[in-house]
């Protein structure tokens, strides 16, 4: 039977993935984002675009109201001031939401480490939107907690080309799991589609195996013909210096690095790896197929 879902985040690395997916099945996508021009292909295949903030409790019931399920998040804001206020006003318009509309599935993008709700930076508002969520009365919730997206060694390709190195602020040899988010945007779809879970529930999505920052920069690098690339833990400080010249806020940039340098402390390595948990596409599929495109763009 099709179904009526609604994908925040519509424009993202998950979200985008689930519309297709969904568009595909013959289901009725509602898309949401903030910017829509990238969505209208998905509006040529019959999904609805609707244009609108994360913080707009009346665009968002509107969006919610008549649907089976959606697939909600709680997105970055480089500009915050207090990046744990702006969260706490994402997770009550969602709450708001959500109760006025009558949803009854939601499924919620969260990640591993949010058992915790301090000394993981972003993913302390990520665990606490969990509690929150969980305290919704006739609501089903299922939180995807994600593994690390290797996708985010996207974001260092320009560091790759012009210093010859791939580097963030996380040690180099702690090994923590990673997943291609097209692993990630297919189990979501299957749980918004299939409405399989009841109750207040999570749900690890933890790619094929723990792999540490070094272990996949050399993958990438063999992907691209670099085979020697290496792997560099980055100056704290220098990074911050980066992160703030680019216009992000304080608050964000001790957020995000927070999050990096923590790993070591086994924040991500707390959730139980099986055979639910374990994702397929491996690290060599993500270096030549999707890391050596965008790399020779």
């Amino acid at each position: 039977m099709k179904k009526n879902i609604v994908i925040l985040g519509a424009t993202g690395t998950v979200g985008n993935k689930i519309a297709q997916i969904l568009i595909n099945e013959g289901h009725h996508v509602t898309l949401v984002a903030r910017r829509t021009e990238k969505l209208e292909t998905y509006r040529d295949q019959g999904a609805e675009i609707i244009s609108a903030e994360i913080t707009d409790a009346d665009q968002l019931t509107k969006a919610f109201t008549g649907a089976d399920s959606a697939f909600v998040l709680l997105p970055d804001n480089v500009k915050a001031e207090n990046t744990r206020a702006y969260q706490r006003q994402v997770t009550s318009t969602l709450i708001e939401a959500i109760q006025r509309s009558g949803i009854p599935y939601i499924v919620n993008m969260s990640s591993l480490g949010s058992h915790m709700h301090e000394g993981n930076g972003m993913m302390g508002g990520t665990g606490e939107q969990e509690v929150r969520l969980n305290q919704l009365e006739d609501v089903h919730v299922l939180h995807i907690r994600s593994a690390y997206f290797m996708e985010n060694f996207l974001r260092t390709i320009g560091l790759v080309k012009q210093a010859g190195i791939n580097g963030t602020v996380a040690p180099g040899n702690y090994a923590i799991p990673m997943v291609a988010t097209r692993d990630v945007a297919q189990v979501a779809a299957s749980h918004l589609a299939n409405l399989d879970f009841s109750g207040k529930s999570v749900h690890a999505v933890m790619g094929p195996r723990d792999y540490t920052y070094a272990e996949l920069t050399g993958i990438v690098g063999a992907a691209v013909g670099k085979p020697d690339l290496a792997y560099v833990q980055l100056p704290v400080e220098k990074v911050r210096e980066v992160f703030l010249g680019n216009g992000f806020s304080p608050d964000f940039v001790s957020n995000l690095i927070e999050m990096g340098t923590a790993i070591s402390s086994g924040y991500m390595n707390y959730q139980k790896r099986d055979e639910s948990t374990t994702t397929t596409t491996t690290a060599e599929q993500f270096a030549n197929e999707v890391y050596a495109p965008a790399f020779q763009r």
